[in-house]
């Protein structure tokens, strides 16, 4: 077997967002959310099922997953490959753009239902306190400062980091670790593991499997591993030009900072031996105004 790299946004939605295998995406939300139970979502309806992205378009294609469930409570899955400038507000504009538009205008507030966002990420994005333990599952709601209780339970934002995840295949036991291990590992392995026993999970193996993709669906995975790829190398590119330039212009501002501080100590013994202002100006490059202000006890 040969699996596509679920991290590929492409492939990400062909396997979560398949219309025809909603378990998948049950299963996935159940473990990330730990629903169990009566709490556990039965059905959903996939809002944007996954079509074959037309390459030209393949940039400004949406390509996270929404769903709502037999209770009408929406479900946001993206998959960000790198950190971008913005990305918390933007995740926070699309869980507050999907719960305000489950209303029109004149409708009424009770209508409005739960939204969960899911962001899988392949970077990290929050700290962490120094000596603590990094985890790769964080859940985000709305809670009293002080009693710490959730009154406003309709947004919630979730966030597995990949980075943060380093278990072994043997060390995998929970549903929840399994679903993870799947999106970060799934590429470098050529047999379904042994702890997938989930029945959703050894689908969504087999719906990586590039065995079963249509010549459409591999080119557009293809094309868009290359994007990523330029994406990723123009960030990094951005950024060590970024830290060059800081150390240029914090090298320049040292050296600078260094001749003032020349300049000044110059003067001022200049100024205790009786040259007046003009002459010092002179030879030191400082303005006269500068001159007058120095103290005598500069050293």
């Amino acid at each position: 077997m040969r699996f596509v790299n679920p991290k590929n946004d492409v492939a990400f939605r062909k396997i979560f967002g398949s219309q025809n295998k909603t378990n998948i995406l049950i299963s996935f939300l159940n473990a990330v959310l730990g629903l169990k139970d009566e709490k556990a979502i039965q059905s959903v309806r996939i809002l944007n099922p996954y079509q074959t992205p037309k390459l030209e378009k393949l940039k400004t294609t949406i390509l996270d997953v929404r769903a709502t469930d037999e209770r009408g409570i929406t479900f946001i899955v993206e998959m960000q490959i790198s950190y971008t400038s913005g990305v918390r507000k933007r995740f926070a504009y699309y869980l507050a753009k999907a719960y305000s538009s489950q209303i029109k205008r004149g409708e009424d507030y009770p209508k409005l239902n739960q939204v969960f966002f899911i962001g899988v990420l392949d970077f990290v994005l929050f700290g962490r306190k120094k000596g603590a333990a990094r985890p790769y599952l964080s859940r985000h709601q709305i809670l009293d400062t002080e009693t710490h209780r959730q009154e406003f339970k309709d947004l919630e934002l979730n966030f597995i980091e990949l980075p943060n995840f380093d278990k072994k295949e043997h060390e995998v036991t929970t549903l929840l670790e399994k679903w993870v291990y799947f999106i970060k590992h799934a590429d470098d392995l050529d047999v379904i593991p042994e702890h997938a026993d989930d029945p959703s999970l050894q689908d969504a193996y087999k719906t990586a499997d590039q065995l079963g993709w249509s010549q459409d669906d591999l080119e557009a995975y293809e094309y868009r591993g290359m994007r990523i790829q330029d994406e990723r190398g123009a960030i990094t590119h951005a950024r060590e030009e970024g830290r060059k330039e800081s150390h240029k212009e914090g090298h320049k501002e040292g050296h600078e900072k260094g001749e003032k501080h020349k300049a000044i100590k110059m003067a001022c013994k200049m100024k205790a031996k009786g040259y007046d202002a003009a002459e010092i100006a002179d030879l030191t490059d400082l303005t006269v105004e500068e001159i007058e202000a120095i103290e005598l006890s500069v050293s």
